[in-house]
């Protein structure tokens, strides 16, 4: 007999993933909101660009299981530490094998389970860069490019993540990317303004499955044509900064400034 974990991993398509994640947070409690639709569709544009070698169909599923133990307090420091390995176990008991609750768990590092699986990086940097960009109760989000000063500098700035270079060739990959409505924005942007302006979780899902998703994966595609042909034409590029200097001064100095900052901004 399937268990919901055969169910849930048999699926291809991540709009119908998402309905059944949807389904069961309403029938077992699980934590499953906007937030988590978000982080999935950037770890969706993560594999489309970087075509790394890893088990797509797994990441995306954990992207949107990996939190349904969180709660939504971010004061409860206890259940902060506690929700990723709480989860992990939950999912064991509904039918997900070991490797799969082990990437779920490490989707942060406070069980200090080690050695990571690849997948799991993934999950770690769309959380955690994904989290910062939203609106919290005691700040704002920031902008991807402080998002990403933090991301190095601050989150990861004592550990290994194996595509943290990769990641941020992404971002600013998808900054590059201007999507047209009532004004020009960057494909990430516009997913936060889409974020921010839909209230309800079933319309947001349907925002960025059939409206949001075929604009960027065009525009993406389109854009790596462009760079090919470039590529064709330069023989010698000259090596710039990822981030001008002035932006790491700004987020730098916020951190050492603001004490609200310390805390891991993961959250969201």
């Amino acid at each position: 007999m399937n268990t919901f974990a055969d169910y849930i991993l048999e699926e291809e398509e991540l709009d119908a993933k998402m309905e059944i994640t949807y389904y069961l947070s309403k029938k077992a409690k699980v934590f499953f909101d906007k937030s988590v639709v978000f982080k999935t569709e950037l770890a969706r544009l993560f594999l489309n660009y970087s075509k790394i070698d890893v088990d797509k169909n797994f990441v995306l599923t954990a992207c949107l299981l990996c939190n349904c133990k969180k709660v939504d307090n971010a004061q409860d420091i206890e259940k902060i530490h506690s929700y990723a390995k709480e989860g992990a176990q939950y999912l064991r008991e509904i039918g997900f094998g070991k490797r799969f609750c082990k990437i779920c768990e490490e989707v942060n590092r406070y069980s200090n389970s080690n050695p990571r699986e690849r997948e799991s990086d993934i999950l770690e940097l769309v959380d955690q860069f994904g989290g910062m960009l939203l609106d919290r109760p005691e700040r704002i989000g920031f902008k991807p490019d402080e998002a990403l000063v933090l991301l190095e500098h601050r989150n990861l700035k004592d550990e290994y993540n194996r595509y943290l270079g990769t990641f941020i060739e992404f971002v600013n990959f998808l900054e590059r990317i201007q999507m047209n409505d009532l004004v020009n924005m960057s494909a990430i942007r516009r997913l936060v303004k889409i974020y921010n302006e839909t209230k309800e979780l079933n319309k947001f899902i349907q925002k960025v499955i059939y409206e949001y998703e075929p604009q960027v994966d065009r525009l993406m595609a389109e854009q790596n044509k462009d760079l090919a042909a470039e590529m064709f034409e330069k023989s010698d590029v000259a090596n710039r900064p990822l981030f001008s200097e002035e932006t790491t001064k700004k987020i730098m100095s916020r951190i050492h400034e603001d004490p609200k900052i310390q805390v891991n901004d993961t959250e969201n």
